[in-house]
């Protein structure tokens, strides 16, 4: 298909993903942080995991008519929060949840670090699986708590884990810290790959934090897999952490929350946060969770489907253009690993070409794991014509290189 014809708007889409939106002035992160370093001011920002589509209309409105009461006080949760969380749930996962297995956090890596506070001493060992979202070594290592790695397989295209390194690895650890979706490699676990972890983790008491922060961006035919729902023993051994934030471009809500369905484990952790008072979320907090989970699913099957043809035609784009970039085809999320090694340049070349040839701010890949040198994550959740702008820079800048 001609690359003309690839992305055209549907017709019925209720939604526009098209609108290129200004964001600076607004102190957001992805443009903020790159315009005060002073060679960088004309960098296409496609690094920050958020979205450069408007936050959807019934979460702003939420927030407006919040704001038309004159006092911004204290704030209890509403059982509507509660409620619109269990029938997600119930209806994306068909998973069965309760009102008291909801705890509120300000955030998942906060509530990362909660975990791994609560559940885990200084020295003791935390099991991750690079090249993964950096705070899951960052945080344990900032806790003092040893991180044990144990490596993701890239094979045909897609993430893979080695079973027999985990079994391994996971002897001694207190937790493992799971990415469900994985970060930044896209791949959707199998319940039956969730299923053995589970039975690995619980026959070496190890607690499992899955951060499932991107299930709901996962596209057809893939079907996220919520990790507590494969089996009794992840049920019994583990604190799920979710949120709507990636999903309906929210993240600077900092709402997020736990699951946890074992009755010893949710105690522990509600009397951690709510002894250091952490669990009280802002006057924002609830009802913006509410509104997305009540009115979210037209908009988030249309993001999706928006999202799908933009990642088609950056792996399009690649191979009859850029052949020496590899796309890892992300089964969830907004985000593409591009696999450079074949560029032959070292990390910092690497970097200093985006940068400085292509004019591209993208995450290096080694932030992940030394497993992610010569891979570069591109966000592809902007409108086409920024993302088709950006790749026409990186095709430039690539024929230079071999010129």
């Amino acid at each position: 298909m001609p690359f003309s014809n690839i992305f055209i708007q549907q017709e019925t889409m209720k939604y526009d993903f098209d609108t290129i939106i200004d964001r600076h002035g607004t102190d957001a992160l992805k443009v903020e942080a790159l315009s005060s370093q002073k060679k960088e001011n004309d960098l296409i920002p496609l690094w920050v995991a958020d979205m450069d589509f408007a936050t959807p209309p019934f979460i702003i409105e939420t927030i407006q008519k919040r704001c038309q009461h004159p006092i911004l006080g204290y704030t209890n949760i509403p059982e509507s929060y509660y409620s619109s969380i269990i029938g997600w749930m119930k209806k994306r996962y068909c998973w069965d949840i309760e009102k008291e297995s909801i705890l509120f956090t300000p955030g998942i890596v906060p509530g990362l670090a909660f975990a791994i506070k609560c559940f885990t001493a200084p020295e003791d060992k935390v099991l991750v699986m690079p090249p993964v979202y950096h705070p899951f070594f960052l945080v344990p290592q900032n806790e003092n708590r040893e991180v044990v790695f144990c490596p993701l397989i890239l094979k045909d295209g897609q993430y893979h884990i080695d079973f027999e390194l985990f079994e391994k690895t996971v002897k001694g650890c207190k937790a493992f810290i799971l990415c469900n979706p994985h970060n930044p490699g896209g791949r959707v676990w199998h319940a039956e790959e969730l299923k053995r972890i589970a039975s690995i983790c619980a026959r070496n008491e190890v607690l499992v934090i899955s951060d499932e922060i991107h299930a709901d961006l996962t596209f057809p035919p893939y079907q996220h897999t919520p990790f507590a729902t494969v089996s009794e023993e992840a049920a019994d051994h583990s604190l799920v952490f979710m949120s709507p934030s990636k999903t309906f471009n929210m993240a600077g809500l900092a709402s997020s929350f736990c699951i946890i369905k074992n009755n010893r484990l949710r105690k522990k952790f509600k009397d951690f946060t709510e002894g250091s008072h952490l669990s009280e979320g802002h006057v924002f907090a609830f009802r913006s969770v509410e509104a997305a989970y009540t009115y979210g699913e037209e908009w988030l099957s249309q993001v999706l489907e928006y999202l799908q043809k933009n990642i088609v035609y950056t792996d399009r784009f690649l191979k009859e253009k850029m052949p020496r970039i590899k796309a890892i085809i992300p089964q969830a999320s907004f985000l593409i690993f591009l696999d450079c090694r074949a560029l032959h340049l070292s990390q910092k070349e690497l970097v200093d070409f985006f940068v400085d040839k292509a004019h591209l701010a993208l995450n290096d890949g080694s932030m992940f794991g030394k497993e992610g040198e010569g891979f570069m994550r591109l966000n592809i959740a902007c409108p086409h014509a920024i993302l088709s702008k950006a790749l026409e820079q990186l095709e430039k800048a690539y024929h230079d290189l071999f010129e």
